[in-house]
């Protein structure tokens, strides 16, 4: 691939060429440098960030599925040692985000999407190993499963990079698609994971395989692809010298009393999107599902058949909701969002309070050739069944407008620093210029801690689902909805109060 040199020259230190391309000159809010050379750059760039993004997301994810099926492939799990499965690659991954985050300043948007697509071979390659082996102890299962994290991790970096690419006016849908294509990542791996290890999936379309569920599959094709990812950022991505920043000048940001806001309701947003896209299977398996006897066929609602829609309909609404910010403004947007989540999570605690117990039927001693269903067992699952598509419409709605609040709140992120450099400076004047370079490197900064924090949102949903505290797995599941709800509305209250109250300089400045 040739590179245009007048934009592009390596960077020299002590007589000595650095490998890497290195962008010198980038000035995209320059419309006639955006219309000769930026756009395509910055394009080029984006599809590949996106790739890197989605396999990091589908990493991530990678046991949201696999737990649902560990019983399957000779696992003797309990609910709520699978809750903690799912949760703990979200907290290594929102820990993660603040260092992959600082990263790209300080080695580059290309040179860390390489790095950071070759660190998922280790979850991969681990998750392999582990998953053939359905003696392992718990202990094990849990640190391979937190390694998943480093997937989260790219997430951050690929958003802070991508940032830099953009004027000011594209941000918006830029961001929205950069987000949108990773987060699509959660939904094909729900979609085909089921697929390629043999456990049936797409509607029902695909039966199971004979010779049974072979979940290391799964690991081998995305480390195969992560390999690809790699590549691809070494051929077609560029590292920006205008993106260059220490640690301390990133960690300024901490000051400001809107990273910490938007970090809160990143919290609702990308949080309950990514809590939720990893809760799902099971909440499926949990309340729609029997099958108390392995290798008999289970009645009910199949999850490997609806789980990934969710993250899909999260996903294709995110850049609709930065597209919608960029015209409405991003805090009428997430307000609005929030109102919708409160509204879902009500009908979703709806449906489930409606749910029939399923009695419990002996299973010891049982031959799994002569297994039938108890008239009561197969009554209440019917019944139960009638039921799941409202609480999968309902569910449906949190999550679209959980994807398109994750657009609107990060289109509110560059917009509240531009803010913060436009205030005390005039137009056209140098110091002007220097407070709007130096804002997109502190938005880029805040992109990533409010990831950060916002993915611990993806933590806590699947352990409130899985409460130790509470004995009876269905309740501790209403429980958490209740608990849910509450918080949109604190969430909504929060982002109208200072960003669309009259007489709140946020407000007044169109956020």
């Amino acid at each position: 691939m040739t590179t245009d040199v007048r934009e592009i020259a390596p960077e020299r230190t002590s007589g000595t060429r650095r490998p890497g391309r290195w962008i010198d000159h980038w000035e995209p809010e320059d419309p006639e440098f955006w219309a000769r050379t930026g756009q395509r750059v910055a394009r080029r760039n984006l599809a590949w960030s996106i790739f890197a993004e989605h396999l990091g997301f589908s990493v991530w994810l990678l046991w949201s599925v696999s737990a649902a099926m560990m019983a399957s492939a000779g696992f003797d799990l309990t609910a709520q040692q699978l809750f903690w499965l799912l949760a703990v690659p979200n907290l290594v991954g929102s820990l993660l985000r603040v260092p992959y985050t600082f990263a790209v300043p300080r080695f580059g948007g290309r040179n860390w999407t390489i790095a950071s697509a070759v660190l998922l071979l280790v979850p991969t390659l681990l998750f392999v190993v582990v998953v053939q082996r359905p003696g392992t102890p718990y202990w094990v299962l849990v640190l391979v499963a937190a390694t998943a994290g480093l997937g989260g991790g790219n997430f951050a970096s690929s958003m802070a990079n991508i940032n830099f690419f953009y004027p000011a006016e594209r941000k918006g849908a830029a961001l929205g698609l950069n987000a949108a294509g990773g987060n699509l990542g959660v939904a094909i791996i729900q979609l085909f994971l089921p697929v390629v290890v043999g456990g049936a999936g797409l509607f029902g379309l695909v039966k199971a395989a004979e010779s049974g569920i072979h979940l290391e599959r799964a690991g081998l094709l995305y480390a195969a692809l992560a390999v690809v990812a790699a590549a691809g950022a070494w051929a077609g991505m560029d590292n920006l010298r205008s993106a260059r920043s220490t640690v301390r000048e990133q960690l300024s940001v901490v000051r400001y009393r809107h990273t910490w806001v938007m970090s809160f309701l990143y919290v609702g947003t990308f949080g309950s999107f990514i809590g939720y896209s990893a809760a799902m299977p099971l909440l499926i398996k949990l309340n729609f599902w029997n099958q108390p006897v392995p290798g008999v066929d289970g009645i009910g609602v199949n999850f490997a058949y609806f789980a990934f829609l969710g993250a899909l309909v999260g996903s294709v609404a995110r850049p609709f909701g930065g597209w919608l910010a960029d015209r409405l403004g991003g805090a009428r947007v997430t307000v609005g969002c929030f109102a919708l989540m409160v509204a879902g999570t009500l009908g979703v605690l709806a449906t489930l309070r409606s749910l029939e117990p399923v009695p419990a039927q002996p299973t010891d001693g049982v031959d799994p050739a002569t297994f039938a269903y108890a008239p009561d067992v197969v009554a209440a699952v019917d019944h139960n069944t009638g039921l799941f598509g409202w609480f999968l419409l309902t569910f449906l709605v949190v999550f679209a407008a959980a994807g398109a609040g994750n657009g609107s709140t990060y289109r509110m992120i560059p917009a509240i620093w531009r803010s913060y450099a436009d205030t005390g400076t005039e137009e056209g004047t140098p110091a002007r210029a220097a407070a709007r370079a130096r804002s997109v490197k502190e938005a880029s900064a805040v992109i990533g801690l409010a990831g950060a924090v916002g993915a611990i949102g993806g933590f806590l949903i699947p352990i409130t689902f899985g409460s130790p505290w509470v004995s009876d797995p269905i309740e501790a599941v209403q429980t958490a909805f209740v608990v849910f709800t509450g918080f949109y509305v604190v969430c909504a209250v929060v982002a109208w109060a200072v960003y669309l109250r009259r007489g709140a300089p946020m407000a007044r400045a169109g956020v």
